[in-house]
């Protein structure tokens, strides 16, 4: 009898997740199941790129898992049960309320369904903006983009990492376009001097237009209207301001916060649901200095490494990983030919170094690469230690037998 797995959600930190447990685990002791809504793997740091016309490398699942032992549902995860330990699936084309569902029992739960764009409630958001958080979003955006005259005003909204990456992109991309960038405090004031410095020099290049200190109350067809009551032009919107975690998780028993993410131990396990790992954005799980890990593929790929250890160990007897998940830089390309690597703390504080320019624009390239590399390699890259299931934990649940 295999001890049964789901991992719902194949971005980065659920295929991470997926490929990990295949290969610490024997394939006769357990089954591995991977649902996902879309069959190819989304570059979701790249999708930046999708929008202003470029093409990137279709990594179709079918062939990333083929001889994994991973077995790939097609659909949408509907619900989750965690009390009867269920998940509701329904087909990929499926539409409306009369789709076929499907439920999925499983033994330990992985729930990676991760993050979307956050309109925080804005007027006029929905219904007039353009998110780049999804790949159906991205290609919305390229198309939009794409029907836009020279001189043509684009306001992009939120000053973090996506929002720079997006603004700059665009500006590189489509000199021709009259582009802005809004932002709750200063540009780039989470950044070193140095990196302040750069991020500045190649924004001003760039011919974009920063509103600082300025938070947009409303956004309609043709402009957005700012906390002072101001009218910023703007035939095109694309609002970055933050994430939103995956709504499923407040319907179920599971503890969460606020947020609507899932509280998990340092291993990734919930503190409600033993049997359920969140990993990625959908989980609130402590870092160093006691601060929650922040929505980003940086924490996402090592708390999928954590919980598929952690599971791991704890099926077969194992050893428990004690890593802790720390920060080493923040990578931000600003178009194809510049970028910026800000060093900073374990704990994501910005510290003097940075690397700027076009050696950081080749660093973060190779980021991206070795990120996508790794999903698309899910057997390559670590040991092959593949442990067999102590038997009592079959049907008990990752973690419910064996002691932590």
């Amino acid at each position: 009898m295999q001890h049964r797995i789901v991992v719902i959600g194949a971005g980065y930190t659920g295929a991470t997740a997926a490929g990990r447990l295949a290969r610490r685990l024997h394939h006769e002791d357990v089954a591995i199941t991977l649902v996902n809504a879309e069959p190819d793997f989304v570059e979701r740091v790249r999708l930046h790129q999708l929008a202003v016309g470029q093409s990137l490398k279709p990594r179709p699942f079918s062939e990333m898992f083929a001889g994994t032992g991973v077995a790939l549902k097609l659909g949408k995860v509907t619900g989750v049960d965690v009390d009867r330990r269920t998940v509701t699936v329904v087909a990929a084309d499926g539409a409306g309320a009369d789709a076929e569902a499907e439920e999925l029992e499983y033994d330990t739960l992985v729930y990676a369904l991760g993050s979307g764009w956050n309109d925080h409630g804005v007027p006029g958001t929905a219904e007039h903006a353009y998110e780049i958080a999804s790949r159906p979003g991205a290609l919305r955006l390229r198309e939009r983009l794409a029907g836009l005259g020279a001189g043509q005003p684009v306001v992009v909204v939120g000053g973090g990492l996506t929002g720079v990456e997006a603004a700059t992109e665009i500006a590189e991309a489509r000199p021709d376009l009259d582009v802005a960038l809004a932002v709750r405090g200063g540009l780039g004031d989470w950044l070193s001097p140095k990196g302040r410095r750069h991020l500045r020099k190649v924004v001003d290049n760039l011919g974009i237009t920063v509103h600082e200190d300025t938070a947009v109350a409303a956004v309609e067809a043709d402009h957005v209207t700012t906390a002072d009551g101001t009218a910023v032009p703007a035939a095109v919107t694309i609002w970055t301001a933050g994430f939103a975690v995956h709504p499923i998780a407040r319907a179920t028993t599971l503890e969460i916060t606020g947020t609507g993410q899932i509280v998990a131990d340092p291993t990734m396990r919930s503190v409600s649901h033993p049997e359920v790992y969140a990993i990625g954005d959908a989980a609130m799980v402590m870092g160093p200095g006691g601060k929650p890990l922040r929505m980003s593929c940086a924490s996402g790929v090592p708390t999928a490494w954590q919980a598929a250890d952690a599971i791991a160990a704890r099926l077969t007897g194992g050893k428990m990983p004690t890593t802790t998940p720390r920060y080493f830089n923040q990578c931000i390309s600003l178009g194809r030919k510049e970028g910026l690597i800000q060093y900073v703390t374990a704990d994501d504080r910005a510290v003097g170094a940075a690397l700027t320019g076009r050696l950081a624009a080749k660093y973060k390239e190779l980021v991206c690469k070795g990120a996508a590399w790794g999903v698309a390699n899910p057997l390559m890259g670590i040991p092959a230690r593949k442990r067999r299931v102590v038997a009592d934990t079959v049907r008990e649940g990752a973690g419910v037998k064996t002691a932590a």
